[in-house]
């Protein structure tokens, strides 16, 4: 995945009416916009657009169901996203580790100082 792409997918998550969505969907199996819409805060067009931005990453696919399209998530995908984020917060716990390490070396060299 290119870093564009991860992009768009986090941008796509970082919505809390999409998270709730695929929230929807995962609980739920297979929705249209207009049975999602009956359980969000937000109008049936609203819901469409949201699941359009999904589907442009990968989160969810809509196949013809009638007059609308019935969606549901795409399982590798949404995996991808997790193993995403738990990288990245691999990384930043190994970051604040080091940070709070340095933290504790200057109290430490404050506290020696204090002594002498």
């Amino acid at each position: 995945m290119s870093t564009a792409i991860d992009d768009e997918l986090w941008s796509a998550v970082g919505d809390p009416i999409r998270r709730t969505m695929i929230d929807l969907l995962l609980a739920g199996g297979p929705g249209t916009a207009t049975s999602l819409s009956e359980r969000l805060p937000v109008t049936r067009q609203a819901v469409s657009k949201h699941l359009a931005v999904l589907d442009r990453v990968g989160l969810v696919h809509g196949t013809p169901a009638g007059r609308e399209r019935r969606y549901q998530v795409d399982e590798a995908q949404l995996a991808r996203a997790v193993a995403q984020l738990s990288a990245v917060g691999a990384t930043w716990d190994a970051r604040l580790r080091r940070i709070k390490r340095i933290a504790e070396a200057i109290e430490r060299n404050r506290d020696n100082n204090r002594g002498d």
